[in-house]
């Protein structure tokens, strides 16, 4: 009878490094399957495709958000002038308390 070499433990690190990354692909593609089959990504490919963007509670909400900008963006500019106006005030008012010469 003829036998080959027999296997050395270290024959078998390059098969189980092998198999480890044959394994991890699995689970990586079947976690991918399960999340593309989940809400969340029935979710973006409604968003992928533009159907998402139409939810009008969403189209009134981000309406809602600009009325609120613009509101604070006109609050803000009277606030910038009344503040100009102070301050043209005391820097006239600290001029006149000035003594000349």
């Amino acid at each position: 009878m003829l036998q080959g070499p027999t296997p050395m433990p270290g024959d078998f690190i390059p098969l189980m490094g092998m198999l480890t990354g044959v394994v991890a692909m699995l689970m990586v593609g079947f976690t991918v399957i399960r999340v593309a089959q989940s809400q969340i990504g029935q979710a973006i490919a409604r968003r992928i495709h533009g159907k998402g963007a139409a939810d009008p509670e969403l189209r009134e909400e981000v309406y809602e958000l600009r009325e609120q900008v613009t509101a604070l963006e006109h609050r803000l500019a009277e606030s910038e002038e009344r503040l100009d106006f102070t301050e043209r005030l005391l820097s006239r008012g600290s001029q006149e308390a000035r003594p000349n010469g």
